[in-house]
């Protein structure tokens, strides 16, 4: 099969890749999205529309210099249906995210969002049988999750804040949808993913003059500006289309369940947060549910059972 682009590669971005080669690339957007929470707690008081808007432009760019050799722009040539697909997978989701924020408590509708993983696991099932282990591991991550954005405490979901939680819930379906359909989308080269980040970009700022007042960032914060651009905000997206394209999606939706986990580890390396005995337990089933739900990866043929969704 040919690649829009002209090349022999679909992916354009990436070489023949194993599956478990796939899968590790997938998590590195993972382990880079970790980096979220403290960028942007440098990041000063930009506002989050404004501060996707500036870090998409940036991940954009440097889809476009990374590219550029290989004439990467040419993977833009796509149907409108792959361009619904992927910008309403990047900009639908964050839209809705800072939304949700906007409109319920923090630590909820945090937690409703990232049902994203848990999601992905079961469409990612769609058609081809949903495993035990794949569904018990995302439901250690979440459990683990949970425990984070929590900090151990109880919950308090309010009726009134309904609209905030439905908002934040179907966040977690976009980001869920986009990452499956993605998925069943090998012919789209990985390079498209730059037309998608700029075109975020534009809609982001457009959505960020209608709702927030620009505040411009200030000395370190245009730092924090430019690591969250390079690398959660940009390289993690094209990792992350690897990833779902030749990789395991099933494992990297339940192993996604680290994010929060290594975001707070991060915070705690950065003096930003506190060791407990919650992120204790978090790891622990976490880290129990990854490794769980890649069993088949870490050691395969170990007693499985022939799928009865594959055709003999």
């Amino acid at each position: 099969m040919r690649a829009p682009d002209g090349s022999g590669n679909p992916l354009a971005m990436a070489p023949d890749l194993s599956l478990r080669a796939a899968t590790l690339i997938g998590f590195c957007a993972v382990a880079l999205w970790a980096l979220l929470a403290l960028f942007t707690t440098l990041s000063g008081d930009v506002p989050p529309l404004q501060l996707l808007a500036m870090c998409f432009a940036i991940g954009g760019i440097l889809g476009l210099v990374a590219g550029a050799r290989r004439g990467g722009h040419r993977a833009w040539r796509q149907p409108p249906a792959v361009w619904l697909l992927g910008v309403g997978g990047l900009f639908g989701y964050h839209l809705l995210y800072v939304l949700a924020l906007r409109a319920a408590p923090a630590v909820e509708a945090s937690l409703i969002a990232y049902l994203w993983p848990l999601l992905i696991v079961i469409f990612a099932s769609f058609g081809r049988g949903l495993r035990a282990h794949h569904l018990i591991g995302a439901m250690l991550g979440l459990a683990g999750a949970a425990l984070i954005v929590t900090g151990g405490q109880s919950l308090s979901f309010s009726p009134q804040n309904l609209p905030g939680y439905a908002i934040a819930f179907a966040a977690a379906f976009v980001w869920a949808g986009y990452s499956v359909l993605s998925g069943r989308l090998p012919q789209v080269p990985t390079d498209a993913v730059t037309g998608f980040c700029l075109a975020t970009a534009v809609l982001s700022f457009g959505a960020h003059l209608l709702l927030e007042t620009t505040v411009w960032p200030r000395g370190i914060e245009w730092l924090a500006i430019l690591g969250l651009g390079l690398g959660p905000v940009g390289l993690a997206f094209f990792l992350w289309d690897i990833g779902v394209k030749r990789g395991d999606l099933a494992v990297l939706g339940a192993a996604s369940y680290a994010a929060p986990l290594l975001s707070t580890l991060v915070l705690i390396g950065a003096g930003q947060a506190r060791a407990s005995w919650a992120v204790a337990l978090a790891c622990l089933l976490i880290t129990a549910g990854a490794v769980l739900a890649a069993r088949d990866m870490l050691w395969p043929g170990g007693g499985r059972k022939p799928d009865s969704s594959t055709p003999s």
